[in-house]
């Protein structure tokens, strides 16, 4: 989930503020950036169960130890909630997942070194209070009432909203992670193009890092269980966004989709104030139930915007949400293909090629066949493999146009590999642990986090 709110500033006086938040977020080619993040779930080592907030082994000494590295708490009441060191920052998601938001860099190798020092931090100390991480899209065996909630405001009211809206909100809290990326557009037609191509070949990305086919110990029939708890959430604020493909989609349209979300809350003087299914049009005009007569600040309304989840999210840049974590490797690879499909402008005009004339119904069936069975998907005639395979294709040609090297003269493609994997075989993460579940772990889950742990 984002960084603690800030609070305060201005009254809103007119609509137009609105639509200029997200404008804001116009930048020119040579100021792009990539911001990388990444959710884990902690373990303790012994047990394999889930981490407390309190406790020797605990989330709450996770973050004080990690302050040795240069991280600075931030609290909520008496309790670190997160860290911030330089641009990036650490939080917790509401079942104490560790969320890495990385700084934005300027090219895959900053990235790539950046999980790397993260990962290694949290396993030094990690490893000093009996615990461990691993990167997966849904916990295997753990049970909703096996997880700890997190000590934050922002989860109370979630939890309390969220059996109202779906039967599956909860699980998303407790028991998900992701890697996502955060990326840059030029202008308002940048950013409608990458939106429909992005947004258009997220169940691809859904495919190819499909790691989470447990539940509660069994085989869950999904690839991606984790992608298919969205299914089921709230309707107000997920899914495919079918207006983005219409005529005329820019910046109003989406701030007239997000005055539609209901809200969750008001954040005050270091406290989140219960709003939820309350309506942001309402506080335009100050009567807001939850603080009446008050007029929202442009602060209240960028919190607002967090609170929607479909597939892509614009904020002041655009957020690409349907992967699920995993190992390194993976956390490397997911900013890589959107970086390949959507920051030259060739392989976006190519990428667009490929979805352009995909219908509201195409777009649909991708989302809801995808999560169950990967990239073994039919589309069009063909598995989704296939299709999978000419993306990653697009995506190496936009990062070698891109000509970034490191220090050993490698391109950025470097970090493609497991889905070049994947598709020249057609299996995902979430086929080999099931593989390897139904063969040499005879159904046990304890080789899972001995030998996919960071």
């Amino acid at each position: 989930m984002s960084a603690p709110p800030s609070g305060g500033g201005a009254p809103i006086e007119n609509r137009r503020q609105l639509i200029e938040y997200f404008a804001a977020g116009n930048k020119p080619k040579a100021q792009w950036r990539m911001g990388t993040e990444h959710e884990k779930f902690g373990f303790d080592a012994k047990t394999l169960k889930p981490l407390p907030y309190d406790g020797e082994a605990g989330v709450r000494a996770m973050l004080e130890g990690l302050t040795r590295f240069g991280w600075e708490p931030v609290t909520e009441g008496n309790n670190p909630i997160a860290l911030l060191r330089g641009k990036a920052n650490i939080t917790l998601e509401p079942g104490g997942q560790f969320e890495l938001s990385g700084a934005p860099l300027e090219t895959l190798h900053e990235t790539a070194d950046e999980n790397e020092q993260h990962i290694r931090e949290v396993k030094q100390v990690a490893e000093e209070i009996g615990a461990g991480y691993i990167g997966l899209g849904f916990a295997p065996e753990w049970k909703r009432e096996d997880i700890h909630w997190m000590p934050k405001g922002r989860y109370k009211i979630m939890r309390e909203y969220m059996p109202k809206r779906g039967k599956l909100g909860l699980d998303m809290m407790l028991r998900t992670c992701t890697v996502q990326t955060n990326l840059d557009f030029e202008s308002e037609a940048d950013m409608v193009k990458k939106f429909r191509v992005s947004l258009a070949l997220q169940p691809i990305a859904t495919a190819l890092f499909a790691n989470s086919p447990f539940v509660e110990g069994q085989d869950s029939g999904f690839k991606s269980y984790r992608s298919h708890i969205w299914t089921d959430t709230d309707p107000d604020r997920c899914g495919m966004l079918p207006f983005v493909f219409e005529p005329g989609f820019g910046f109003e349209r989406y701030a007239d989709y997000m005055l539609d979300v209901p809200m969750y809350f008001v954040y005050r003087d270091g406290k989140y104030i219960d709003a939820s299914g309350q309506s942001f049009k309402d506080f335009l005009k100050g009567k807001l139930p939850a603080r009446p007569g008050e007029l929202p600040t442009i602060n209240d309304w960028a919190d607002h915007v967090t609170t929607a989840f479909p597939e892509v999210r614009l904020k002041r840049y655009l957020e690409m949400r349907g992967a699920d974590s995993g190992p390194i490797a993976a956390l490397n690879a997911l900013p890589a293909l959107w970086v390949g499909l959507l920051y030259d402008t060739t392989a976006l005009d190519a990428a667009w090629d490929v979805v352009k004339d995909w219908t509201i119904q195409d777009h649909d069936y991708l989302r809801s066949h995808t999560p169950r069975a990967g990239l073994a998907t039919r589309f069009q005639g063909l598995p989704l493999s296939d299709l999978a395979r000419e993306v990653v294709e697009i995506a190496h040609a936009g990062l070698r146009a891109r000509r970034r090297l490191d220090a050993n003269g490698n391109d950025e493609t470097i970090y493609l590999s497991p889905l070049d994997r994947a598709v020249a075989s057609g299996l995902a993460p979430a086929d080999e642990l099931l593989a390897k579940w139904k063969g040499e772990w005879k159904g046990s889950f304890a080789a899972l986090f001995r030998d996919y742990a960071y």
